[in-house]
């Protein structure tokens, strides 16, 4: 080969590269503005388990538009096992499940739970119903390739010939449900199989999905592929990855290729649930940002297990100081909030922790969160509003038996002067002037401040 070709097609090459690696960026600023603020939503895991039914998704949806949509909430969430026929409540059904898949090895809704399914519709009609509100749909599914679908020897849409058995493996099935096989990320068909995936979920019109088991052990082969789809479906999807502890070496690769992931496993009703997240949620402050959202998981609250997987049908275990310091942490956090509960089962105070406008106002706007002290069972977590100049302090009495006074030097908040402090959960007003806040505390209680300074 002559010189100048020789240097013709190297710098073809590094052209393309750059090109490829430009696309890519792209792409991933694309991808972060579809949730620049946290998700905010209802899932249907923690009150009907694996066995939601289409009239309570629309129940609930109906709820949301009267009481919460003016307030940001917007997804309805269909979780985990849509497509299973006869699943059972408090678990799941694995010894003889019924379920319903395409020819291509894509679960489809079971028409016995959301008759709008019919005639091959899948979840358009749903949605449709709940864009209509001017709400957004997700769907929950589980990472790999249906065992159906294996067996069956069923094709891959988009392949010349290629089918489920030859992109599989047996190796890190998922431990606790046995519907689908590992996907070998470098077979071919792999990628064209989470393509027809994401191609059918943009027809229906998903918005959100939550993909599970993808964290721990974390499958960044297979969140690649996932990417890659959501990026060729034509749909801005919000992609949650779910559950367990995320791996924290993962941070780099999770921070550009999903909008939210979880930091623990489920967080239910019982205060240690909440405890032993703040403690991991530690580590995670620097990588909250627009687009990219460290998630603490449902919120447990309101009437939980109807059908769930944990417990009988309740009313929320925690207490209210309790539920109080659960919402004021998931907020102040920025977490992705998604509410577990039946909502039209909710009391007025429950109501009342999802409309709070001063709360919700800090969810959405407020900047550089972080954690000033976790210790001796106290918490100071703090955050700026840049729109108006004020800070945001929470405190928390996580001990279990001592009452505490907890104190933040107003020097170490990044404000001074005469300062003007809100009680955003009581509306009640101070001025302080000392060099410190303070606040004294029950265990298992919070508060949360927003502090201006006086111009």
């Amino acid at each position: 080969m002559k010189i100048k070709n020789r240097i013709a097609l190297v710098l073809g090459v590094v052209l393309v590269s750059a090109a490829n690696a430009q696309t890519k960026k792209m792409k991933n600023s694309e991808f972060k503005q579809w949730a620049q603020t946290p998700p905010m939503g209802w899932n249907s895991w923690d009150c009907y388990g694996s066995t939601v039914e289409e009239h309570e998704v629309k129940a609930n949806a109906d709820y949301m538009v009267k009481n919460l949509k003016k307030f940001g909430w917007e997804y309805v969430v269909v979780d985990i096992r849509w497509f299973v026929e006869n699943d059972k409540a408090g678990g799941y059904n694995q010894t003889d499940p019924r379920y319903v898949i395409d020819q291509y090895g894509r679960y489809q809704p079971a028409l016995n739970r959301f008759p709008t399914a019919k005639d091959g519709q899948g979840f358009k009609p749903l949605a449709d119903y709940i864009h209509k509100k001017g709400l957004k749909f997700g769907i929950h599914i589980m990472r790999g390739i249906p065992k159906k679908a294996v067996e069956d020897k069923l094709p891959i849409k988009g392949t010349n010939g290629i089918t489920a058995d030859q992109i599989y493996t047996t190796a890190l099935q998922c431990e606790w449900l046995k519907d689908n096989y590992t996907i070998l990320a470098d077979k071919p068909g792999a990628q064209e199989y989470y393509d027809s995936l994401f191609e059918l979920y943009a027809q229906w019109g998903v918005d959100f999905i939550k993909i599970d088991d993808l964290s721990r052990p974390y499958h960044e082969g297979e969140i690649n592929l996932i990417r890659k789809a959501i990026d060729k479906c034509g749909r801005k999807i919000v992609l949650s990855t779910s559950p367990g502890e995320t791996p924290f070496e993962a941070a780099p690769h999770v921070t550009e290729h999903a909008n939210m992931w979880r930091m623990v496993d489920d967080v239910w009703d019982t205060w240690p649930h909440l405890t032993h997240l703040m403690k991991v949620s530690e580590k995670w402050y620097p990588y909250i940002a627009p687009g990219t959202w460290p998630d603490c998981d449902m919120i447990p609250l309101g009437r939980i297990s109807l059908r769930g997987e944990r417990g009988e049908d309740r009313m929320t275990r925690l207490t209210k100081d309790e539920q109080y310091t659960l919402i004021t942490f998931f907020n102040i956090f920025k977490s992705p909030l998604f509410f577990g509960g039946d909502l039209p089962s909710n009391d007025a105070f429950t109501l009342s922790l999802l409309t709070n406008k001063e709360v919700v106002k800090m969810h959405k706007e407020s900047t550089e969160v972080k954690q000033l002290f976790q210790k001796d069972g106290k918490i100071a977590v703090t955050s700026k509003n840049p729109k108006d100049g004020s800070v945001y302090l929470a405190l928390f009495n996580i001990s279990d038996t001592a009452t505490e006074t907890i104190s933040v030097n107003v020097s170490d908040l990044g404000i001074s002067g005469n300062v003007t402090v809100l009680n955003l959960w009581t509306g009640a007003k101070s001025k302080v002037s000392t060099a410190a806040i303070s606040a004294e505390l029950k265990p298992h209680s919070s508060v949360l401040f927003q502090l201006k300074a006086k111009k």
